[in-house]
C-alpha cells in the first residue's frame, strides 16, 4: 500500500484487551516518545511490556486509536493514538479528561487526524460526565497549539489579572 493511497479508515476507542489494539498502542507511543516534542528517547523496555496491563488496570483510563488503509484491509495500519486520564474538577464537583498524549505518525499530519480523535474523546468525556478536556503542550510545538486552538482548547486561567497557569512537574525517585 502506498502513502497515495492510504486513507483514514477508523478512529475508535482502544480494547487494552485486544491484541491489535495493545499493539498498536505500545508502537505509537513509543514513535512519540521517539519524537523530539515526546522527549526523543524510546519507551524503556519497562514501560513497552507493561504499558497496557497497566492501562487497563485504571478504570480512569481510555485511549483512542486512528487507523489507515483502503477498505478491506486487514490489518489495518495504526497512525494516530490519544491517551486520556479521568481526574475531578472540585470548582465544578464533576469528573474532568486529561488529554495526557496525542500522536500521529508523521506521514498522516495534517489531515485532520488528531482532530477526530480528540472528537471521540470529547464524546466519551461527555458520556463520563465530564465538565472539560485538559491538555499540556509544549509551546515550541506550534501546529498542536494551533490545532487544540482550532478544535476550542484555550490557556487556563480563572482571572486575567493573576495570568495563565503553568504546569509544573516534581519528579518522585
Amino acid at each position: 500500500m502506498t502513502l497515495a493511497v492510504a486513507q483514514l479508515s477508523r478512529i475508535e476507542q482502544a480494547d487494552y484487551a485486544n491484541s491489535e489494539h495493545a499493539a498498536a498502542l505500545v508502537s505509537l507511543l513509543n514513535a512519540y516518545a521517539c519524537d523530539p516534542m515526546g522527549g526523543g528517547e524510546p519507551l524503556t523496555d519497562f514501560a513497552r511490556l507493561n504499558l497496557v496491563a497497566a492501562l487497563a488496570a485504571r478504570p480512569e483510563a481510555f485511549s483512542v486509536l486512528a487507523f489507515a488503509g483502503s477498505p478491506g484491509d486487514q490489518p489495518q495500519q495504526p497512525i494516530g493514538l490519544v491517551n486520556c486520564f479521568e481526574g475531578f474538577s472540585t470548582f465544578a464537583c464533576q469528573p474532568l479528561v486529561n488529554v495526557h498524549d496525542v500522536v500521529v505518525l508523521p506521514a498522516y499530519r495534517g489531515r485532520r487526524v488528531a482532530e477526530s480523535m480528540l472528537d471521540l474523546v470529547t464524546e466519551i468525556a461527555r458520556k463520563r460526565g465530564a465538565c472539560k478536556l485538559t491538555l499540556e503542550v509544549l509551546q515550541g510545538n506550534r501546529a498542536a497549539v494551533k490545532l487544540y486552538e482550532r478544535v476550542g482548547f484555550s490557556h487556563y486561567q480563572l482571572d486575567p489579572a493573576m495570568g495563565q497557569a503553568h504546569f509544573f512537574q516534581k519528579w518522585l525517585r
